[in-house]
């Protein structure tokens, strides 16, 4: 994982998550909206997922698909 930090998300909890679809690591990242996202390492199929309130939400249907 990065050195970045997610606003609100604990250095270990963001560690130890993983992308509930591919089950890849997760790293911290910036959506186009600007707000805090964690992105999946997966090469084959790479998503993003919203962070609000400093809370990951790692629900499928929340997921964009990264390009």
């Amino acid at each position: 994982m990065s050195d970045e930090q997610i606003p609100g998300v604990e250095p270990w909890v963001a560690e130890v998550l993983r992308c509930p679809v591919t089950g890849a690591t997760l790293e911290p990242g910036t959506g186009p909206d600007g707000e805090p996202e964690l992105r999946s390492t997966d090469a084959e199929r790479p998503l993003a997922y919203p962070v609000r309130g400093g809370i990951p939400v790692l629900l499928e249907h929340e997921a964009r698909e990264l390009s």
